[in-house]
């Protein structure tokens, strides 16, 4: 069974979602990957401000593809997350409650997600496709010249995802594998290849 939940997220929202929980979450997103957040970063940094206000907000961590024609995004999915961890506590200290893409994220980020509140996603990379007709309008917001990397705003219906690390720490990354240990030989498989 799926959460709604709808952007910007409050603190009472954020912290009752599980590791584990599957949601769909609706309204604004925003997309960014490492060229962006260094941009960002660089902004604060200089004393500037971010490009959009992060307070309550969800940044993915992906890359598009170019639409169909008719289309308004072409397949969206996540690319790995941490890639931004050095950049990730301070976008959280900016008020932002939510992180999406793949992978585990480092101690550093966990330790500032439970400290301020915020929630990390897992997107379902297999998905990307179908996420893309979920996207309702997208648009460039900053750093135009990145490309692919460019920061876009994105207005989601029921974009589907997995709450992977929750605010109070919980982490399915850290927690799940030792759950199949005994499932798999690993050492089996690597000598058969």
């Amino acid at each position: 069974m799926y959460n709604k939940i709808t952007t910007p997220l409050k603190d009472n929202i954020v912290n009752e979602l599980k590791a584990g929980q599957h949601v769909y979450i609706s309204g604004k997103i925003y997309v960014g990957r490492d060229a962006a957040h260094k941009r960002m970063i660089e902004q604060l940094e200089q004393g500037g401000k971010l490009p959009f206000d992060a307070e309550g907000q969800i940044i993915y961590y992906a890359g598009p593809c170019p639409p169909k024609p008719g289309s308004v995004a072409g397949s969206f999915g996540p690319t790995t997350s941490g890639r931004m961890d050095k950049y990730s506590p301070q976008m959280i200290k900016q008020g932002l409650k939510g992180m999406m893409g793949k992978g585990d994220r480092a101690d550093a980020v966990i330790a500032e997600m439970i400290n301020s509140k915020c929630v990390y996603f897992a997107a379902v990379g297999g998905l990307g496709a179908y996420t893309s007709t979920v996207i309702k309008s997208l648009r460039v917001i900053a750093y135009e010249d990145l490309g692919a990397e460019a920061l876009r705003e994105l207005e989601v219906v029921d974009f589907p995802a997995i709450v992977a690390i929750d605010s109070s720490g919980s982490n399915l990354y850290r927690t799940e594998p030792g759950k199949y240990a005994d499932k798999f030989d690993i050492n089996s498989v690597l000598s058969k290849k």
